[in-house]
């Protein structure tokens, strides 16, 4: 196991041996009972059992896939999507397919320890899995994920597809900055992060408490030197710190705070779509972190997986992520939340770095 995921896990195991039951487990310990009864021998098993369902690029792979599909009956997803937006998306791909979809959502660091944790137990229940990209690739380096074709990869964004080709990038999270709409105007935020090291802005931003990957992005981003020193200003700024981007979010909306630097835009977006008083603003740089789908190698329902993977990149699923405020990868989606200038981060330097970030960010943010 890749050493940072096994400080990870580690506690993340803390956490679920506290009573965090997982949702859904019963109905996923069924569907890994049904499965295991039509198992081939191990004898039979390649490395790769699915690969030539995965890597079907037949110029009838919608209709082979969904025919087999059918006959599986199902697929199970594990998402750290919110069910407000998980929800349509399945609704969607089940009343155009007819297959249904078990889902099983939790944040992020739990789709990871409920993938590896089955993985290791032999309990192949998860087909697809949907979550932030620097989990995604954890999970590629666990080798629990394969690599699939689909007809919607050529308009993703080049630059945002791992060289391993395990998983897909198929929505966007911008770090942006957002305010309070009834405490300040767009005009009066700085064009670039550093402004708010100003002594005005004192007692009026905050940021999220994990946002160590924020911070080496930018450094890396602006440069060693700069970069560091704008933290230390930031830091003597004594920002409040909140744990949850969705909390952070609403607490500019509710005027608790003024400005929240480190917002995914998809959550301000979210709230303004309903009427809140938060607006959002990429403020240079602004930091990108694709978002990933990827198809389970030992799926339980390989056809289905498959075809919903086809889907989630799809130019009608992107939209309707649009229309729920989450920026969407297919390039064939135009949106006004992704159309700025941004830093894309790599998911694998985010993992390979995330020690080394968060011990920066503990001393800065979290020590005091």
């Amino acid at each position: 196991m890749h050493p940072f995921l096994q400080g990870t896990m580690q506690r993340l195991r803390l956490k679920f041996n506290t009573g965090l039951a997982p949702v859904g487990f019963s109905a996923c310990l069924a569907l890994a009972a049904s499965v295991s009864v039509g198992m081939q021998p191990a004898a039979a098993q390649s490395a790769n059992p699915h690969e030539a369902i995965f890597m079907n690029k037949s110029a009838d792979r919608e209709a082979w896939l969904l025919e087999r599909a059918k006959k599986e009956g199902g697929l199970t997803l594990y998402t750290s999507l919110a069910p407000t937006e998980s929800g349509p998306l399945v609704a969607e791909f089940e009343k155009k397919y007819g297959i249904k979809v078990t889902v099983w959502r939790g944040l992020s660091d739990g789709v990871v320890q409920r993938v590896v944790n089955e993985a290791r137990a032999k309990r192949h229940v998860v087909d697809v899995i949907e979550t932030n990209g620097p989990e995604m690739e954890m999970l590629a380096r666990e080798k629990v994920l394969s690599e699939f074709h689909s007809p919607h990869i050529a308009d993703l964004p080049q630059g945002m597809i791992p060289k391993h080709r395990l998983w897909m990038p198929d929505r966007v999270n911008f770090f942006v900055v957002a305010f309070n709409t009834q405490k300040l105007k767009r005009e009066d935020l700085p064009k670039h992060y550093e402004g708010f090291t100003e002594p005005k802005w004192k007692g009026r931003i905050a940021i999220e408490s994990t946002d160590a990957e924020w911070m080496g992005g930018l450094v890396n981003a602006l440069g060693e030197q700069r970069g560091m020193t704008f933290f230390r200003k930031l830091s003597e700024q004594k920002p409040d710190v909140r744990k949850g981007h969705i909390l952070l979010a609403q607490m500019v909306a509710a005027g608790e705070t003024d400005v929240g630097l480190t917002i995914y835009n998809a959550n301000a977006q979210s709230l303004k779509q309903r009427g809140a008083p938060i607006d959002w603003v990429p403020i240079e740089p602004t930091l990108a972190r694709p978002q990933g789908v990827g198809v389970a190698r030992l799926a339980a329902h390989p056809h289905a997986a498959a075809l919903f993977a086809d889907f989630i990149l799809s130019p009608d699923a992107q939209a309707l992520l649009n229309s729920m405020g989450r920026p969407p990868a297919n390039q064939k989606v135009k949106s006004n939340l992704n159309n700025f200038n941004y830093v894309l981060t790599e998911p694998g330097i985010v993992v390979d770095e995330a020690e080394k970030w968060n011990q920066h960010w503990n001393r800065l943010f979290l020590s005091k």
